[in-house]
């Protein structure tokens, strides 16, 4: 157990694992090395294959094991997920029934509205919490405060998420045609529980979007395919009656994802929160 010392005194520090040995992975294991999580530490990382996890566990000094139950078996307080959808489906219910917060990156597993009324009674039962990170976006404060406004004082809200990004992202997609590699196209409208539909693994930031405003069948979602387009750009809204919200970032690489959760994580451990 780390202890750290705090004015006359001394704290726990917080214990954290990481599932997800990637590149975000390593960006939050990386600032806990570089001492930007002074208030954590690191208990482990495990991840798909054991050689990455040994890989980050010998650059940042900690112990890499096979998976969530021997991640869990180290008693942590906290498991930060970084690795993919597929990865909070099959740990999120036993993390949180074990009391561990958990911290998710891959927002689009809460896509499944089943899922996420287990998640949310998973985390009563083991009186644990999910964490959020903002990922590519952020801004969730204001867009759940206009939202939050509307339900008030019975307004009608309108919310919506605009993207543009790089044509090769949409190969494997049904909406990809060869004249996308030369021509910019809206190639979808619609809304976010069709885009779910359209795009499974590319809806982080429009799961993200209808969590905090409107759900999923009201929030708008619009794609644009650009060529030769590197990143994505992300113009999201949220209005009602006087109060115009807007959320627009741009990021060349998913970075600000790995970058978001630690931010997260210094946030929950500090004397003073931004919201």
């Amino acid at each position: 157990m780390r202890l750290r010392a705090a004015g006359k005194g001394v704290i726990r520090m917080k214990r954290f694992v990481i599932m997800g040995c990637g590149f975000l992975g390593g960006i939050v294991a990386d600032a806990y090395a570089k001492g930007l999580l002074p208030d954590y530490e690191l208990l482990g990382v495990a991840s798909r294959t054991k050689a990455s996890a040994q890989a980050l566990a010998d650059r940042v000094g900690c112990r890499a094991v096979d998976g969530i139950d021997e991640l869990l078996a180290l008693k942590p307080d906290m498991v930060v997920e970084t690795a993919s959808v597929e990865c909070v489906r099959a740990i999120a219910e036993p993390v949180l029934r074990a009391g561990c917060d958990l911290v998710v990156i891959s927002i689009g597993a809460f896509a499944d509205a089943a899922f996420y009324d287990r998640v949310k009674a998973a985390a009563i039962e083991g009186g644990a919490r999910v964490h959020i990170a903002s990922g590519a976006i952020g801004g969730f404060d204001v867009l759940q405060t206009v939202t939050l406004m509307a339900q008030a004082q019975s307004l009608p809200e309108t919310a919506g998420i605009d993207t543009h990004t790089g044509c090769r992202g949409f190969m494997p997609t049904p909406v990809w045609e060869d004249a996308l590699l030369t021509e910019e196209k809206t190639v979808f409208t619609g809304n976010a529980k069709e885009a779910i539909a359209t795009f499974p693994r590319r809806v982080n930031v429009a799961v993200a979007t209808s969590l905090a405003t409107t759900g999923p069948e009201i929030t708008g979602v619009t794609m644009h395919s650009v060529p030769d387009w590197q990143g994505d750009d992300h113009r999201i809204t949220a209005e009602i009656d006087g109060v115009r919200a807007v959320v627009d970032i741009y990021s060349r690489t998913s970075a600000i994802a790995g970058w978001s959760v630690v931010a997260l994580l210094r946030n929950l451990a500090s004397p003073v929160c931004f919201y």
